[in-house]
């Protein structure tokens, strides 16, 4: 029933359109109908509220599993370089990362996916048109946040967030909650960044674009620890958040996430599901930062936020010329590590989704039968 997941590692499927039609519409399918399952235990969620999120956050990471394997059957595969992020997993972390295309989001599903916990505890803000995605309502009900770009919408976008966040972030137990600063495509981003810099005496940016502080302040700010000296502290109760009178720790660290894409191309969700590219290998740059060395008010968080993506300017250059990142201070080579799925849990993934769809079909084929 599965004998790609054996031959991923091979060969590339060579699928034909009518395949590949057929293979995303089985996973939108699945999609809606793991959500379905999900609407059931609304009940479950007034009772016992943490048992609730628990089992929706499995869910979720199976969902994102499945998205993943999109890629992964295809030859598309992760190289992780940097800081281990694996023993952060179950700590509240602030993940920033650099913006390319609509691929960005897949490869993150993928490279997270043995992070522990993390995948299944995390929050996501993204493009709003995203919402209007069979993906979009499952994000939704995850709690994840759809940001309007825009002059117009910014301010408001941004009253909106802090009310997401106080309401959604602790109350469901998240630990890592992603963003991009950049706030766009690189490709559509970079002439108007660029001319921003010049205009302001800032650095030119080729790889990335100068980040937008809005989101990253408001998240620093509602989620972050007490402020020390204009810095977040790291003082707070180690107590669970769902314990009576108990108050969260709150971020205790940032997460700087750079993607590079083989010869400087990114990759599009399309490519990603239909598996138009040869097999290529993504590589993910870690690096992390303790949440007392990061600023939050508006000047210093600036300049700290530029800083951060012209460094990110200077790891894409040097991974363009040669190939591998730079390796850290004080060591003379960077040393790269393969992320890999477990085929075993894509299979029983994929196997609990169609026992899903058929246990749904027969439900309503049932109901259907005693209504006409």
């Amino acid at each position: 029933m599965f004998p790609f997941f054996v031959n991923a590692r091979l060969k590339r499927l060579d699928w034909s359109n009518r395949g590949m039609s057929n293979s995303l519409a089985v996973c939108i399918s699945m999609a809606q109908l793991l959500e379905g399952a999900r609407n059931l235990g609304w009940p479950l969620r007034i009772m016992d509220s943490r048992t609730f999120w628990l089992i929706e956050g499995i869910m979720f990471k199976w969902m994102l599993a499945m998205v993943s394997q999109w890629g992964w059957v295809a030859g598309y595969t992760v190289m992780e370089w940097g800081d281990d992020v694996r023993p952060l997993s179950e700590e509240e972390a602030m993940v920033i990362v650099n913006h390319q295309a609509t691929g960005d989001v897949c490869t993150l599903m993928m490279c997270l996916q043995d992070k522990g916990t993390v995948v299944r505890k995390m929050m996501w803000l993204m493009d709003h048109v995203f919402k209007y995605t069979n993906f979009g309502l499952v994000s939704l009900i995850h709690g994840d946040f759809f940001i309007r770009q825009g002059k117009a919408h910014r301010d408001k976008q941004l009253i909106y967030l802090k009310d997401h966040l106080d309401r959604y972030y602790h109350s469901r137990d998240r630990k890592w909650i992603v963003l991009f600063p950049e706030g766009g495509f690189l490709r559509k981003r970079r002439e108007t960044s660029q001319a921003f810099a010049k205009k302001n005496s800032l650095p030119h940016l080729t790889h990335v674009t100068l980040p937008r502080l809005g989101a990253t302040q408001v998240i620093l700010k509602t989620l972050g620890p007490q402020q020390e000296n204009g810095c977040l502290g790291t003082e707070a109760s180690t107590a669970h958040p769902s314990q009576s009178g108990s108050k969260p720790k709150g971020l205790q660290w940032v997460v700087d996430v750079t993607i590079a894409y083989s010869k400087a191309r990114p990759m599009d969700i399309q490519t990603w599901i239909f598996g138009y590219r040869p097999p290529t290998v993504t590589h993910v740059h870690y690096r992390v930062y303790p949440i007392k060395e990061v600023p939050v008010e508006t000047k210093p968080l600036t300049d700290w936020l530029y800083q951060r993506f012209v460094e990110k300017e200077d790891l894409l250059a040097h991974f363009y010329q040669t190939g591998a990142f730079p390796p850290p201070k004080g060591q003379k080579e960077a040393v790269s590590r393969a992320m890999t799925l477990d085929p075993v849990q894509l299979c029983v993934i994929q196997f609990l989704a169609f026992a899903s769809g058929y246990l749904w079909y027969s439900v309503l084929q049932y109901f259907y039968c005693c209504l006409f």
